[in-house]
């Protein structure tokens, strides 16, 4: 729903939307539904001495409801709140879905017992390997359980978690990672309509059993394709550049972007965030940090969660200062992954919004019911029309 904010000329020319992946800012009202109730990633990780937040104070952060700690300033420099997920679920896909302007009203499926004997019988068939675990399992502990085995028989370790996930482990030197890749898009091909998970994902792993075994940054995520048209996709249809950053592509089954970055995390997802200030473009930058969720959300890690919050915050001063007229930054995130939760799943959360640039009116926007209104927000910013379910944004906040 576009807002009547202008004549016609529109101001912004660039939109860079970064999302924390997990940073969730409490438990929402139906937490409990998902066995998350009292859960706070970033009230967890503010308590540890690794935290530094000067440039997310600014901004706004405990200027949002609901933040007991912190405490709010005077003249926070963006506009604030916080948003609720309208899907049935709390995890990467169905939240960057939703950020991007769709409601997914059912839940993807999950398997906490493994998944059905003929799945397995017959992705094992199809890729000509064995299949050991198909149990809900830790990412670190499985290789450690499972390792040994796998290399010794090149059978393929697959595993699932709480999330709506299909996750094939192979050592590096046994199963090369392009032929993993492989692997993932014959079980992608297979898991549609009912058992229609929301990721395929690759975790390669390297080491032996004597001085562990670890992870490489050679992950791959093959996700569902979206049910329906997103923002990426009527943004790319008006002309305008969708550049993803980090997995964005990969959540998007690789539809609506006209380039895709891929990052081996957080580090690289800024500095070529950063990069792009330099670049002269028209439209999206959606950038994913994923490096919170996945090393330290799902390992309980909390002065690591909170150390890669630092390190985002100590960015945002740089990025912040070097924006230009025109550009628009909107900081969110797509559930939570609380590390003092005692689980390693994903949490059921709200997640903060932060929309700062030239003549962003510093206000508070409350509670908004949906992800939904960052796209109404982005699309409305650069010009596009699209009815997605929830007003913009930009009408309350823009002075121009």
């Amino acid at each position: 729903m576009r807002a009547t904010w202008t004549d016609g000329e529109f101001m912004i020319k660039r939109v860079f939307l970064i999302v924390a992946d997990s940073l969730g800012i409490g438990a929402l009202p139906d937490a409990a539904e998902f066995g998350d109730a009292g859960t706070h990633t970033l009230g967890h990780i503010y308590k540890s001495p690794f935290y530094k937040d000067e440039n997310l104070r600014r901004l706004g952060l405990y200027n949002i409801d609901g933040q007991e700690f912190g405490g709010p300033v005077e003249a926070p420099l963006a506009a604030y709140g916080r948003l609720l997920e309208l899907s049935k679920g709390k995890d990467t896909t169905i939240g960057h879905w939703e950020i991007s302007g769709l409601v997914s009203e059912k839940p993807l499926p999950t398997y906490p017992e493994g998944f059905p004997e003929d799945i397995i019988k017959e992705f094992s068939e199809k890729c000509g390997r064995g299949v050991l675990c198909n149990m809900p399992y830790s990412g670190t502990e499985v290789i450690k359980v499972y390792g040994r085995e796998h290399v010794e028989s090149g059978k393929l370790i697959v595993y699932t978690s709480a999330d709506s996930v299909f996750q094939i482990a192979a050592h590096e030197e046994v199963v090369p990672p392009e032929e993993l890749y492989g692997y993932c898009r014959i079980a992608r091909e297979m898991l549609r309509g009912e058992h229609g998970v929301g990721r395929v994902i690759a975790r390669p792993f390297v080491g032996n059993e004597k001085d562990g075994f670890v992870r490489t940054s050679n992950r791959h995520d093959f996700s569902l394709e979206p049910f329906g048209e997103t923002m990426l996709d009527v943004l790319k249809g008006a002309g305008l550049d969708v550049i993803a950053v980090g997995k964005i592509t990969d959540i998007f089954a690789g539809r609506g972007m006209t380039e895709s970055i891929f990052t081996r995390g957080n580090g690289e997802g800024m500095t070529e965030t950063r990069e792009l200030l330099d670049r002269d473009f028209k439209g999206l930058c959606f950038t994913n940090l994923v490096d919170f969720d996945m090393l330290y959300g799902h390992r309980n890690d909390i002065d690591g969660y909170a150390g890669a919050v630092a390190g985002l915050d100590a960015w945002l001063g740089e990025f912040t200062a070097a924006m230009k007229d025109g550009d628009m930054l909107i900081l969110t995130a797509d559930h939570g992954c609380d590390p003092g939760d005692i689980s390693t799943d994903h949490t059921r959360e709200y997640v903060p919004l932060l929309i700062y640039g030239k003549g962003i009116k510093p206000l508070n926007l409350g509670t908004r019911d949906g992800f939904i209104h960052v796209a109404s927000t982005v699309c409305d910013a650069l010009g596009v029309d699209f009815e997605c379910g929830a007003a913009s944004l930009l009408g309350e906040i823009f002075e121009g």
